[in-house]
């Protein structure tokens, strides 16, 4: 049972296109590569937040796609959890830092790199620039897992650890780079249940 939770906001990242409940708000075809898009989409969408540019390339996805659903709340709520998952974790960026010691010439470690080779440091950035104190978790999937948002939401919820949860999945890696984002809570018209999680997903 998951006490009547829906579906409040869903927010999806895909294939240089950012969609706010189904409907597309911003496009740019022209961007060769996601980072292209990415900071063309920040620029568009007027976010004002500078460490953005200094953030790999995860954290600015999953930055994007949460500060789409949580600028577009009527009443600023902090008490909002967050749940995300992928199947790539940090790999992008732990592959940048990778390069970056393989060379015993030019040793050179990078600490702005470094810093992100944690998927969950995308969470602190949200939280941050949003001012949430609640819970956040990242889990890493094999694949998109509708069922384990779905429980480990509710039971977020159903245990007054947050009034909300944004939850889902943002992943980066090489070619496969996408987001969808869910606000969980009460006042939603679409049912919180594991086939909307994949219908959404999958749409």
């Amino acid at each position: 049972m998951n006490d009547n939770y829906t579906i409040e906001q869903f927010c999806s990242i895909n294939e240089h296109s950012i969609s706010l409940n189904g409907k597309t708000i911003y496009k740019d075809n022209l961007a060769k590569t996601l980072q292209e898009f990415l900071k063309s989409a920040y620029k568009t969408l007027d976010i004002n937040y500078p460490k953005f540019f200094k953030m790999d390339t995860l954290s600015k996805l999953a930055f994007l796609t949460a500060d789409v659903i949580l600028n577009s709340q009527v009443n600023s709520e902090t008490d909002i959890a967050l749940v995300f998952s992928n199947n790539a974790s940090s790999l992008d960026t732990d592959r940048k830092h990778q390069k970056s010691i393989s060379d015993e010439d030019s040793f050179y470690p990078s600490p702005s790199t470094f810093v992100y080779t944690l998927p969950n440091i995308c969470l602190g950035e949200i939280s941050i620039k949003h001012q949430l104190y609640s819970e956040n978790s990242f889990f890493i999937f094999d694949a998109f897992n509708a069922d384990h948002l779905l429980a480990y939401t509710t039971a977020l919820l159903h245990t007054n650890k947050a009034e909300k949860v944004l939850c889902g999945w943002v992943n980066v890696d090489d070619t496969n780079n996408e987001a969808i984002l869910f606000l969980i809570g009460k006042n939603g018209d679409i049912p919180f249940t594991t086939d909307q999680l994949n219908h959404l997903y999958n749409s």
